[in-house]
């Protein structure tokens, strides 16, 4: 347990200002998720509102964290967006970007039949992929700007300051991980399916859900109409780029 608590890196300092965590169970604010009696024992705070521990998760190994993550507990969630220093959404989001770009880019070459070698082509097919990359950055940029015009149009106390927009914003980026699953779409390029494909937006939807719900502390529905709304802007670029006559 101390080895968890302590070597893991992201763990804040014990004590904060009021507020600065969360409780995984109730959402609750706490000004600690645990306390230092000092010659390595250490005792896991306790929520005033739920009674129940702060944040169990402070002991668990990265792994079952990530495991809970997937399978889209709130808990795990709450943990991760709250009570950690997590640092990687512009990293993470650029890189499933790139994967997102690469896979278009496969179904785009595989759909062509030129195979010259000329290196003219070989620089249009590179134009290519960053034109994917580009398309794709446009159409998520598109479907986060539409789940915050509907949350700000539904929910506007929740979103006064400019914190909350920071706050959800890396939500929304972290809960992208579900695009890494394309990555094995890569490389078995000739295994996957429309059917994964579509298997990989619905998690990735899900994930969406699931962080908006957990930041802003909302019920079940409000999050599925901000991501309807951001799904009906994406289209609307998609829609724009097939009438220039883009490939998307």
């Amino acid at each position: 347990g101390v080895e968890a608590l302590t070597g893991l890196g992201v763990l804040p300092r014990a004590m904060a200002a009021l507020g600065a965590y969360r409780c995984i169970e109730c959402n609750g604010e706490a000004t600690e998720l645990y306390r230092d009696y000092q010659r390595g024992v250490l005792r896991i705070s306790i929520c005033k509102s739920c009674q129940k521990p702060v944040d169990k998760y402070i002991e668990y190994d990265p792994v079952i964290i990530l495991i809970n993550a997937v399978l889209c507990k709130a808990q795990a969630y709450r943990h991760i967006l709250f009570n950690t220093k997590i640092n990687i959404h512009g990293k993470l989001c650029v890189f499933c970007l790139l994967c997102e770009a690469y896979l278009r880019w496969l179904q785009l070459q595989d759909s062509s039949q030129n195979t010259d070698p000329d290196d003219l082509i070989r620089y249009a097919k590179e134009w290519d992929f960053y034109r994917m990359f580009g398309i794709a950055s446009l159409e998520q940029t598109s479907f986060f700007i539409g789940i915050f015009i509907s949350l700000w149009w539904m929910t506007p106390e929740m979103l006064k300051r400019k914190s909350d927009f920071i706050l959800l914003l890396k939500a929304l980026l972290l809960s992208t991980y579900g695009k890494l699953l394309l990555i094995p779409a890569v490389i078995w390029e000739h295994d996957y399916t429309p059917l994964c494909l579509a298997f990989i937006k619905v998690f990735v939807l899900i994930s969406n859900s699931q962080a908006i719900r957990v930041t802003l502390n909302l019920n079940r529905i409000l999050p599925w109409f901000a991501i309807f709304f951001g799904l009906i802007l994406e289209n609307s670029v998609v829609c724009l780029f097939q009438k220039m006559g883009w490939d998307v």
